[in-house]
């Protein structure tokens, strides 16, 4: 290198490395502080519409400034996940599980349970069917058990005044959370019958059915009524008479059991690290009472909230659950057992 090369070098190698930096200071949403503020969110479906109605608000109000990846492998893989410490948040339609709790302790996972809604599973038929206006607790059993794989197979086998017409069957897969609560509500089966059209997305059952006029099926009632065109619901009568799926029935307690509370859980360390995870979960806790029924489901009360609110900033961690599925909690049970954390 020639001397006035040399000469010229290390100056301008020392404006280039000032201008580098001048770049990262005066540009804090820097490629690398972007993927480092990402949030990841995985889990339930019934979850996701609430959770995308959030994403959408929050970005909308902070410029877009932060990469909010959501996606939907249902309640079960969204744990498995997020107990691995792959995601931030885990949207989920049933409390964690005592098997998820492990693998979560294992990989030193601590999270914060944070119920944001109730939910109704709704049982649907195609607007075609014409003989089926209600069904009890009983005949989902009878239609859903593993004893019925094979077996029952036509309308007219629930009902005998129904149509001798093939019962063609819609449901969640295993690794849903709805799938977990919905089998355990047919009086306390652990599984399903398996020849049905299973998925963890709620909107292919939804246009199954949709497109079926022999077709039933069930998920959460935001799919419901977001589709009231394409489906129809059946009234389910749990001995006290048949009663639709709707707000005012969730918030009576009339529709049981089938009525549940939803969550989203928190990786505690990653809220940690991360601003604006932290700022999209208290955005998500403020605007939950006026946003979660623009998607369907019924918002808890504002005393809820607020603890949700209490709880996420004690960095109180851990399910008042006991790794167990619920039935037939109300709004007021469920504040009961979150009383227990304060």
């Amino acid at each position: 290198m020639n001397t006035t090369l040399q000469r010229w070098a290390i100056p301008l190698g020392i404006l280039g490395l000032m201008t580098a930096i001048t770049a990262m200071v005066n540009d804090p949403f820097s490629s690398a502080d972007i993927q480092k503020q990402s949030i990841d969110i995985d889990g339930s479906s019934t979850v996701y519409p609430i959770t995308k109605l959030m994403a959408s608000e929050f970005n909308s109000s902070q410029g877009n400034k932060v990469q909010i990846n959501l996606a939907i492998s249902g309640t079960t893989d969204g744990f498995k996940k997020f107990c691995e410490g792959k995601t931030d948040i885990s949207n989920a339609s049933r409390p964690i599980l005592k098997e998820e709790m492990k693998v979560c302790q294992k990989h030193g996972v601590k999270y914060i349970e944070l119920p944001v809604a109730f939910d109704a599973l709704t049982i649907v038929v195609n607007p075609k069917n014409d003989w089926a206006e209600d069904i009890t607790i009983a005949e989902l059993k009878k239609i859903w058990e593993p004893t019925a794989q094979g077996k029952i197979t036509k309308w007219n086998q629930i009902r005998s005044n129904w149509p001798d017409k093939p019962l063609n069957l819609y449901g969640p897969n295993k690794d849903s959370g709805i799938y977990d609560y919905f089998i355990q509500a047919m009086e306390g089966e652990s599984k399903s019958r398996k020849d049905y059209t299973s998925s963890e997305d709620d909107n292919m059952l939804l246009k199954g059915v949709s497109q079926d006029p022999n077709g039933l099926g069930y998920f959460g009632i935001a799919y419901y009524q977001a589709n009231t065109a394409q489906l129809k619901a059946l009234a389910v009568d749990s001995g006290k008479g048949a009663t639709m799926p709707s707000p005012q029935a969730m918030d009576k307690n009339l529709y049981q059991p089938l009525s549940r509370p939803l969550f989203i859980y928190i990786n505690y360390g990653s809220a940690q690290v991360k601003p604006k995870l932290k700022e999209f979960v208290e955005f998500y806790l403020a605007k939950a009472p006026k946003l979660v029924h623009q998607v369907g489901y019924i918002p808890l009360s504002e005393e809820a909230y607020h603890l949700d609110f209490v709880q996420f900033n004690q960095g109180e961690v851990g399910t008042v659950f006991n790794g167990e599925t619920h039935l037939n909690l109300t709004l007021t049970e469920v504040l009961r057992k979150r009383a227990t954390l304060f």
